[in-house]
This record gives structure tokens, C-alpha cells and sequence, in this order.
């Protein structure tokens, strides 16, 4: 950071005391407006990918063009068996969802010991942009999806990692505030797969990827232009940063081993909404009744329903707790993740019974059946995600507050890893049986979940932290 931006910073104690922005600091607007468009390009070009590969990329006169391709198609079928272009593109959309996740841990490490965090999300964003427009070219598939996966780990991360910094220890703001900013990634998905989708599946799919490239460069900007209202940073010099890491407390050790082995179990949970920008926008091209008042509609705008009944579930589900609140006693995170899991277990579940009743009368599964999907699904997502943000933002040690961040991504890692393997299966079982296994996948996180809260739920308390420091 320059001495011109140095001394445009606004002391960490004002930040944290500012309410202007619906009574939480501005800077949180800079930052949820700045990941709404990264999800733009990252959920636009998700909406095509599946669709892309599978109906135009993968057919012969294309597909070897593809530079390193054959490769690439091996090492997949090595561990999957043999894959159909239809396979193939949800296989590698899932993968593509999954590691996503991954490179954050990258990205956190290296924003953490070398080059503070500004400088990751710029470095993130400018690569995620090159990836977008990559994709316009059928010999760069592959490198347009390394820079995607490289860029948004150096991101995702390290932006979500700011939104706690914006909050002293114990402001009651903090989960609230993460919700705010996922409703910002929400408004985007809405209208990401209606822009780029449209473009991609109606005029041409390279006109779908463009149009997300532009979105990254925009959220850049509103990033660098909110810059003065985030908290500081350490300086870095070159290869390191100078100023001295916190170290570990008392008790912090337990309490990082209890989050690390809770990631598995929330990727299981994850794994019916993970599904979505996978084999779901494949097996609902062709079995879903895709016609909206006469019209046709393209699969891809599947994602815009999913983001539209997320965005309004959202919204009722922060009221539904900030009632709740205010009369009763409101349940930590863990709580709220676990009945988040229950409910997410349903969803998969109901397609699971469309199908049925597609197999029992040969008509296709009708929308209402994609609505009560959704539905459930959101709610569910909306009790896991945000709040799991926040138990990780709260409870990470300082002097691992990124690659805690991070780390708790790596639950939409595994997640992807066990969709890619579930979306391999999508055309060789019946649908009731495809959804019924995603649905005992989640219920059973759930069951684990419930255990995990007897067993170490006082360890995640937001009272344990203080108590352990006070002892110290």
C-alpha cells in the first residue's frame, strides 16, 4: 500500500462504530457490492458451463481443438470409468464447482505471510477477468478454468476475511452482516444466469462469457474505490509482511481442531445445493416441464429461480431470527446449522418423488416440483452458509483469520468432489434414486451435526473465547 492510500484509511475504531450503511459499517457495502459482481462473472459463466460443454464443446469438430484436452479426459476417466459428453460436462462443471473452493486455502496463506490482502484480491480479480474472456476460445477451455479456479482463491477468501474485520470482538452485527452480504451474492446469481445465460443459449456462448469478464472488472473497481473504509493492513515489503503475526492463545488450538474436523460434515450438507450448478441444470433440461406461460425457457435459467426464491428466503430468514430474538432465546450457529441441514435434506427429497411420479406417468417433472426443490434448499443454505461464515470468522484465531476463511471454503471443495462423483452417475440411475442419494447424504450430516453440538457445542460458545482469555 502506497503513502497516498495510507493516509486516506479511516482508524479501525471508527470503522467499527460506523452504522451508515444499514446500521453496519460502509465498508460492508463496498465489500458485499464487490462480491455480488465477482459472483456475477463466477455464477454467469457457472450457468453456461454444463450446458456449454456438454451441447456444443464436447461434440466432435470442437472437442479437439481443445489444448490438452485428451489428457485432461483421461485422468477424469481413470477414476470415473468411461463418461458420456453428457457425463463428461456435468462431471467437470462439478469439479470445476468443487475446486473452486479450494484455491482459497492458496489464497489465504499467501495473503496472510506475503502480500496482504488488497494485494490478493487484485491479483484474484485480474485473473479471474483474463479466465472469463478465455473462454471464448475453444483451444483455451482448459486455461480459462486454471484462471478462474487460480484468481477467485486469492478472492473469495481474503474479501470474506475483511467483512469480520470490519467488527470488534463479541458486536452481535457480525452474522447478521454476513447474511447482507451472501443477499449481495444472491441478487447477482439472479441476474448473472439471465444476462450471460441469454447471451450464451440464445445469441452465442462466448457473447455469455464475455459479458461475466466484464462483471469481474466492475467488481474490481468497486473494491479499489471503497479501499479507504476497510480496515489496514500490515505493510508488506517485498516476499514478506513486517509487522509481527498474533500468535496463538490458551484454548485456540481445541477450537481450530473442532472447526477443521467440522468441515467434512458441512460439505455433506452442502451437497444438494452444490448439485445445482452441476448435473441439476443437465437432468432438469431433460426432464423438467420447461415451459413458462407458453414459452420455452433455457435450463440455465434454472439458476436465476434458485437465486430469486434464495434472495427472498434470505431476507424472511434474518427477520424470522431477529423476531425470534426478541422474544426467545436465539440459537448459536451450531444450532443453526444443524436445523439448516434437516431442512436441506428435504429438497433433494422432493425431487426424488418427481421423479417417481415421472416414471409412474410418463409426464415430465412439472415446475411446482423445481419450486418446492428451491425452496427447501434455500432455506436450508440460508441457516448453513452465512452462519457457518460467521462461527468461522468468529471463532478463527487472529493469526489465522484468512486461512481459517479459507479453510471453512473447503466444505464447498469436498462438497464439489462428491457431487463430480454423484453427477457420473446422473444418466446410468433413475432420478428417484439419483435425488435419494443426495438426500441421505445431507440427513446424515445432520445426524453428525447433532452429536458434534452435544459433544463441543460450549467449545464454539461466543461465550468460550473471553472466558479462556480472562483465565489466561
Amino acid at each position: 500500500m502506497d503513502q497516498a492510500t495510507a493516509t486516506l484509511e479511516t482508524p479501525a475504531s471508527q470503522i467499527q462504530a460506523d452504522r451508515s450503511f444499514l446500521g453496519h459499517p460502509r465498508g460492508l457495502a463496498y465489500l458485499a457490492f464487490s462480491e455480488g459482481w465477482e459472483r456475477f462473472s463466477y455464477y454467469g459463466m457457472t450457468a453456461l458451463l454444463a450446458l456449454y460443454s456438454a451441447q456444443y464443446l464436447f461434440k466432435p469438430g470442437h472437442i479437439e481443438k481443445i489444448w490438452g484436452f485428451a489428457a485432461f479426459r483421461q485422468m477424469l476417466e481413470a477414476f470415473f470409468g468411461p463418461l458420456s459428453a453428457l457425463a463428461l460436462g456435468g462431471a467437470i462443471a462439478a469439479l470445476y464447482s468443487g475446486l473452486v473452493y479450494l484455491t482459497p486455502l492458496l489464497g489465504g496463506f499467501v495473503a496472510d505471510r506475503y502480500i496482504g490482502r488488497t494485494r490478493a484480491v487484485i491479483f484474484g480479480a485480474v485473473t479471474m477477468a483474463v479466465g472469463h474472456f478465455c473462454m471464448a476460445f475453444d483451444q483455451t477451455y482448459l486455461v480459462a478454468l486454471a484462471c478462474i479456479l487460480i484468481g477467485s482463491g486469492f478472492f473469495k477468501g481474503n474479501l470474506a476475511a475483511q467483512v469480520g474485520d470490519l467488527y470488534a470482538p463479541g458486536d452481535l452485527r457480525r452474522a447478521d452482516a454476513f447474511q447482507i452480504y451472501v443477499l449481495a451474492i444472491q441478487v447477482a446469481v439472479i441476474v448473472s444466469p439471465i444476462v450471460c445465460g441469454f447471451l450464451g443459449q440464445k445469441i452465442a456462448w462466448h457473447f455469455g462469457f464475455g459479458a461475466a469478464g466484464v462483471g469481474m472488472l466492475i467488481g474490481l473497481g468497486v473494491y479499489l474505490s471503497g479501499r479507504r473504509w476497510l480496515p489496514a493492513e500490515p505493510k508488506p515489503e517485498p516476499g514478506h509482511i513486517t509487522e509481527p503475526r498474533p500468535k496463538l492463545l490458551p484454548g485456540e488450538g481445541k477450537r481450530i481442531a473442532v472447526l477443521v474436523l467440522l468441515i467434512p460434515v458441512i460439505a455433506c450438507a452442502y451437497v444438494g445445493n452444490q448439485e445445482i450448478f452441476a448435473a441439476y441444470e443437465l437432468w432438469g433440461d431433460a426432464h423438467y416441464q420447461l415451459v413458462f406461460f407458453g414459452s420455452a425457457i433455457p435450463a440455465s435459467f434454472l439458476i436465476s429461480l434458485d437465486a430469486i426464491v434464495s434472495t427472498v428466503l434470505l431476507v424472511c430468514v434474518v427477520a424470522f431470527w431477529r423476531w425470534w430474538g426478541k422474544t426467545r432465546r436465539e440459537p448459536d450457529e451450531i444450532t443453526k446449522i444443524t436445523i439448516g441441514t434437516f431442512i436441506a435434506a428435504l429438497a433433494p427429497l422432493s425431487l426424488a418423488l418427481g421423479s417417481m411420479h415421472e416414471a409412474a406417468t410418463g409426464e415430465k417433472v412439472g415446475l411446482g416440483w423445481a419450486l418446492g426443490f428451491h425452496i427447501m434448499n434455500n432455506i436450508g443454505f440460508c441457516n448453513i452458509y452465512p452462519v457457518g461464515s460467521a462461527l468461522y470468522s468468529r471463532v478463527a484465531p487472529k493469526a489465522l483469520s484468512s486461512t481459517m476463511m479459507a479453510a471453512y471454503l473447503l466444505a464447498l471443495f469436498l462438497a464439489g468432489m462428491i457431487v463430480t462423483k454423484l453427477a457420473t452417475l446422473l444418466d446410468k440411475l433413475p432420478g428417484s434414486v439419483f435425488w435419494g442419494m443426495h438426500a441421505a447424504i445431507i440427513a446424515g450430516a445432520g445426524v453428525v451435526l447433532l452429536i458434534a453440538r452435544a459433544v463441543a457445542g460450549r467449545l464454539l460458545a461466543p461465550t468460550a473465547a473471553a472466558e479462556e482469555i480472562a483465565q489466561s
